[in-house]
Formats: structure tokens, sequence, C-alpha cells
């Protein structure tokens, strides 16, 4: 068959590829067949707000220098964003290794063998071959193989996005949670000491014959004992959460110094709904598009694999072995062929295959739409724990001022008074005050860790 005869036959092939088939070629846009992936479509047209909270830098978010210092360390050390790196060089390997299939494969194949009969002397052949073998994309095989590896390359890309924003998150929210704790474990150690001298007043009350009986030495000492027990749970979690910022930074366990203020402020955002523009910025959200443009162009491949391939192949080289007679020296060859295979019964393989394909590229769908609502999900909640943090705070305020005047007034009582029930009165307030002043750190601590997530949640980290 001549050269002209394979590029005729492979014309017309693409001629009616071009009419029956136009679908395995075309490239993967974002869907707008629901009100939220088409608000999504549209939002990635929009322009990019460089004021909005989430497209802010980390260091303009967090700007206590031990918190940026840690930040730093674990950017550059930590596991996670160093496999989720490692995997976009993976990406781009297979990326390359697609595009260079549209190239000819060329292969080399020397040979030579030794022949002797009934004694005569040994007679050597030999052929020095060389095969070109070119399959000409004509149904998108290749192409879609190709944009498919394309899809990965960008979903690695915002994986490792999505990873540095958890590492910044988490290095963030472990910081202000030793931070919390650290607070708590001297306002309980604080507290113990004074407990203490309470149970010792009593006592002295109760050796005086001022009216405190056995009962109230007892409890008070309980109360006491109760607080260092807590206190005993406090360097527990301490210890642990110095361990988690080890592992996030990557090195051995060890205590790390922090801010003694939890003071995150949340710039304004507006409350009534999250423009759709910062969460389509946001990596998972991106990362899940990808798996539906990754799908998409697999059930591509999968129509195509009906469709025939054509492979032109040539062969040439020096030998000295033509037919039956060996001719020394040597001579050139060559040979050009093609070849059109079309799939006619492969045992249901190739329909069960675009069946799988269209299944899963319903799955990538419903997984791309639900990361939408998760993100605006997420961005709700994180707002709202920072709002009611910040009024629940102002309560507490107010809540501690007077149970610290509820505890100085009982003590009063105690000592100067002649009844015999003011010791529960002093207990009450005392563990009151304490359980209000602990929850006063928890609320301020909820408070920073709802502007980290806010801003993981709008994509922050970059």
């Amino acid at each position: 068959m001549k050269f002209t005869t394979i590029a005729r036959t492979g014309i017309a092939v693409l001629a009616i590829a071009t009419v029956s088939s136009c679908g395995i070629y075309k490239k993967y846009e974002t869907p707008t067949s629901t009100a939220l992936t088409k608000a999504y479509a549209e939002a990635r047209e929009m322009p990019v707000d460089s004021a909005a909270f989430g497209n802010l830098l980390w260091e303009d978010v967090f700007t206590d220098p031990q918190l940026v210092t840690l930040i730093e360390m674990a950017l550059q050390n930590n596991t996670n964003l160093r496999n989720a790196q490692l995997n976009v060089e993976v990406a781009q390997a297979n990326l390359q290794g697609a595009r260079l299939s549209y190239l000819p494969s060329l292969a080399l194949g020397p040979n030579g063998a030794g022949a002797s009969y009934a004694g005569s002397d040994l007679s050597w052949t030999y052929s020095l071959p060389a095969q070109l073998s070119w399959e000409i994309d004509i149904f998108g095989k290749i192409l879609n193989s190709k944009r498919g590896a394309q899809a990965a390359l960008y979903k690695s890309e915002a994986y490792a996005q999505a990873v540095r924003s958890q590492i910044i998150s988490a290095v963030a929210t472990t910081y202000y949670s030793i931070a919390a704790v650290r607070s708590q474990l001297q306002l309980s150690r604080t507290t113990a000491g004074l407990w203490k001298e309470t149970v010792q007043t009593m006592k002295d009350l109760k050796t005086a014959g001022r009216g405190v009986t056995e009962a109230a030495v007892v409890q008070s000492s309980a109360n006491y004992y109760s607080i260092m027990a807590s206190i005993t749970d406090l360097e527990v979690t301490l210890d642990q959460l110095n361990n988690t910022m080890s592992l996030l930074v990557n090195t051995l366990p060890q205590e790390w110094e922090v801010t003694d203020r939890v003071d995150l402020q949340v710039p304004e955002v507006l409350r009534a709904g999250v423009p759709m523009a910062e969460l389509a910025a946001r990596p998972d959200v991106r990362a899940a598009e990808q798996d539906l443009a990754a799908a998409y162009y697999a059930t591509a491949s999968a129509r195509a694999a009906f469709y025939p391939g054509i492979t032109i192949m040539a062969n040439g080289g020096f030998t000295n072995l033509l037919g039956s007679f060996v001719k020394n020296p040597g001579d050139w060859f060559y040979q050009l062929a093609g070849s059109l295979v079309a799939p006619i019964f492969s045992r249901g393989q190739n329909i069960a295959r675009l069946k799988a394909s269209k299944v899963q590229q319903k799955q990538a769908m419903n997984n791309f739409e639900y990361s939408l609502m998760n993100a605006a999900a997420e961005v709700s909640d994180a707002l709202t724990v920072y709002e009611k943090s910040v009024e629940k705070s102002g309560y507490l305020v107010d809540q501690v001022a007077n149970l610290e005047k509820s505890v100085e007034y009982t003590k009063d009582l105690m000592l100067y008074s002649t009844g015999t029930t003011n010791y529960l009165e002093v207990l009450t307030a005392q563990q009151g005050l304490l359980g209000a002043q602990i929850s006063q750190i928890n609320t301020d601590l909820a408070r920073a860790r709802a502007v980290i997530n806010l801003y993981q949640a709008l994509g922050g980290g970059r």
C-alpha cells in the first residue's frame, strides 16, 4: 500500500469521524446545568478581589512574630506538604508523557546469527533493522488522555494549595490553643493558691469557734483537690499540643513559646452571603472541578474506543540476508505499511467502560456540587461562631466582674458574720468565678479559631 493511499484512507476516516463523533473532541467547560454551578462558572470569570479576606497573604492575617516563624518552619519542613508538592511533580511527569504520545515511536533491534551445514564454514548473517510506528490520533484517544493528564495536574496543584492552607491553619490553631491552655493553667494555679488559703481560713475559724463546721473544712478541701486534679489534665493537654506543633514543623518534641494574648480579628465580611467568587477560589473546590474534568475526558476516551485506530509503520535498515540468499556485503532495505483496526466485538468491554465512565462522571458532578455547598456552610459556620463569640465574650466580662465581687463579699460575710451557712456561699462563688474565667479564655480561643477557619474556608493561605 502506497503512502498516498494510506493518507487518503486516513482523510476519509477523519471526515466520517468529524460528522459522527465530534463530541470526543470537545474541551471540558464548567457545567451550568444548575443554579449553583452556573453561579460558580460566572464567578470564575470575575476579576480577583485582592482585598477579600480569603485573598490576603497569610503574613497579613497572622502577624504575631512567633507564629510567623512557626508557619514558615511548617511550610518549609512539613511532610504532608512536601508529599503534596511531590505529587505535583508526578502529575507533571505524567502530562509530559501524555504530550509525547503524539510522537512516533522508534525501535532498533540489531541481530546476528551463524550457521554451519555438513561441516561447512560458519556462515554469518546479520541485520540492523529500525522500526518506526506512528498512531494517527484521528479520534481523540491521545488528545483526551493528554487533557485528562492536564486535569490531574491542575488537581494536584489545587490539592497542594489546600494542604498549604491546612498547614497554616493547623499551626495557627495549635499556637492559640497552647496560649489558651497556658492561660488556663496560670489561672488554675493562682486559683488553687487562693482556695488553699480559704481551706486554712476555715480551719482557723473552726478552731476559734466562729461557726465553721468540719463539713465546711472538708468541702473546701475537696474543692482544692478538685482544682489540683484539673491542673494535671491541663498539663497533659499542653504537652499534647506542644507535640502536635512539633509534628507540624517536623521536629522533635519540645515546648514552644507563644503569645499571652489571643486577639485575632476578622475584617469586614458580608454576612448576608459570601460572594461565590470567594468560594470559587477555594483549592478544594477547584480540585473537585478538576476531578469532574478528568471524568469528562475519561468518558470521551471511552467513546473514542469504539472508533478505529490508524497506525503507520516503517521498517528499514541494513542486512546481508535477502530472502534465502546471503549477500556480502549487505544492502539497505525499507518497508512502509499502514493499518486500520476497528473494534467489532470486544466482549462488551468498551460498552462496560463507557457506562462506568458516565456513572463516574455523574459522581464527580455530585462531589463538585457538594464541595460548593460545603464551602458555603463552612464559611457560614465560621462567621456565626465569630460573631457569637464576640457577643458571648462581652457577657462573660460582666459575669467575671460580678463574680469577683461575689467572692469578695461572701468572704467578708464568712469572716465577720455569725451565720453558719456562709461558707457554702463562698465555695459556690469561687467555683462560679473559676468557671466563668475558664469560659472567657475558651471563648477567646473560639473567636480566634473562627477567624482561622474563616480564612481557610475562603481559600486563604497563599
